[in-house]
């Protein structure tokens, strides 16, 4: 819609603004109308009408089988459009026109905005149903006419009300029309249904909705206005009520079609199940993230008790031994604690290479500097946890076996997201200036139990490669290439 209104209208930004609202709006008009709208605007040269936006209604067939956006129709091929924008009143005149063998109503509504016709909504009903319409119907399609009427005045859609036609009501899922006091004149099936969810034993009509309402669901704390004069829809509001483990949702629109309010529209959905739902899903997420919580603890618990036992040890091997096992554990340790503050079992992995870049530095403070280049980003946690141990044995090799006691370097980890759609791939690059790989060193079969670990890792649960290569230059260069699902 915005890139047709800006082709080929002259209307302003706050123009297009108001036609984003009613169109989140009109989904309702359509129902209540059981048919289709197309909105038509005038061209910037007044000769011809664009159509910027199409809505088919839920509660009857369409009448149009093809996609009217983007259309153009010169005017005069349309005297109702024509008379709408004109005259700025709703046109009903003629008699129906015949598409594909089946006849439909067309009216045409004035969009007004402070005092101009922005547009014309073309509703189209298909009449090859038609029947004697019952209660419901009936009511629907005076309310219809009755948003209309607003429509056309500028009264509605409400100014700063933004609907999400996803989450708010619709007219299925309950509607009660109410008149100027409050007072219940029609209650839909659903609507019935919902209420007595809500613990009523008796019928809706004639009862004061606002009153009946609070006596039904009393609010729990402070609300910013009663929840009598909401459900009496006094003013555009949306609310949940909830009593007798009911939970209901409801919208208030008020009726002006002539300036004054005559009475109002509560579109109303019972979404009981759908908070039990929610609350259960909240519950399982707050008790994972209190495993990852407690499982950090007890492994910081290890760490603490391996450090205290390596102060203990006479043996200068034994000593460094228990040291790296705390670094590994450590490593697990900060994964489980970004997860922890996660609501999914989804990472991001460039602030764990950092703490553990930190935490690996420590072996040789004031003499390597340690940095990282690139983007990791969001990883699943059954990728996070075993990376974070492969990282953790890379730059720990590298920072004991690279530089010689009291020798200045750097050590540079470096990550680039690749690959395909099908197939993403995640490659990293530890690089080292030092002194480089011993002669005949074979990195698949050779070196200390951290590689062995790293090829365990890497190649056993990631499904990646591993290899180590003398740099070009000076020092050592490490390449890991992992499989990594799509970053959502």
């Amino acid at each position: 819609m915005n890139d047709l209104v800006r082709q080929h209208t002259a209307l302003s930004e706050s123009d297009l603004e108001w036609l984003h609202l009613l169109v989140s709006e009109w989904q309702l008009l359509s129902d209540l109308s059981f048919a289709d709208l197309v909105l038509w605007v005038p061209t910037l040269d007044g000769t011809r009408y664009v159509s910027v936006a199409q809505m088919r209604p839920n509660t009857g067939p369409t009448s149009y089988q093809d996609d009217m956006v983007g259309h153009l129709v010169p005017r005069g091929r349309r005297p109702l459009l024509d008379a709408a924008l004109d005259e700025g009143r709703i046109v009903r005149e003629g008699d129906p026109e015949w598409r594909e063998e089946v006849p439909v109503r067309v009216e045409s509504i004035p969009v007004r905005r402070e005092g101009r016709v922005l547009g014309v909504i073309a509703r189209n009903t298909n009449l090859l149903t038609v029947r004697t319409p019952s209660r419901l119907e009936l009511t629907y399609l005076q309310s219809a006419s009755d948003l209309a009427q607003m429509i056309a005045a500028g009264s509605f859609p409400f100014p700063g009300q933004q609907v999400d036609m996803d989450a708010s009501p619709r007219a299925g899922d309950g509607l009660i029309r109410l008149d100027a006091d409050g007072i219940v004149q029609y209650a839909s099936p659903n609507a019935l249904s919902a209420y007595h969810r809500l613990g009523l034993a008796s019928d809706l009509v004639g009862q004061h909705l606002g009153q009946l309402t609070a006596d039904l669901a009393p609010p729990r704390g402070p609300v910013d206005e009663s929840l009598a004069k909401l459900a009496s829809g006094y003013a555009p509001r949306e609310a949940e009520v909830e009593g007798n483990d009911g939970v209901i949702q409801l919208r208030a629109i008020p009726l002006k079609p002539k300036g004054t309010r005559i009475g109002s529209l509560v579109l109303l959905r019972d979404v009981t199940e759908l908070r039990r739902r929610e609350r259960e899903l909240i519950t399982k997420d707050a008790t994972i993230r209190e495993i990852h919580h407690r499982v950090k603890n007890n492994l910081q618990t290890v760490a603490a008790l391996l450090r205290l036992q390596a102060r203990r040890m006479d043996s200068d091997q034994g000593r460094e031994a228990l040291n790296e096992a705390v670094r590994r554990v450590g490593s697990i340790a900060i994964v489980h604690e970004t997860l922890s503050q996660n609501l999914d079992e989804r990472v991001e992995f460039d602030e764990i290479a950092d703490r553990v870049l930190a935490m690996v530095a420590e072996i040789s403070p004031g003499k390597v500097n340690c940095r990282r280049t690139g983007r990791f980003g969001i990883l699943d946690a059954e990728v996070a946890t075993p990376l974070s141990m492969v990282l953790t044995e890379v730059l720990q090799n590298a920072l004991e076996h690279a530089f010689a006691p009291g020798e200045q370097g750097s050590v540079e980890v470096a990550a680039l997201r690749g690959g395909t759609r099908e197939d993403p791939r995640l490659l990293i690059t530890v690089r080292d200036d030092g002194r480089g790989l011993p002669e005949g060193f074979d990195p698949q079969r050779t070196g200390n139990l951290g590689l062995q670990i790293v090829r365990t890792l890497v190649e056993g649960e990631l499904g990646g490669s591993f290899d180590m290569v003398p740099a070009p230059g000076r020092g050592t260069k490490v390449v890991l290439d992992i499989p990594v699902g799509p970053e959502k």
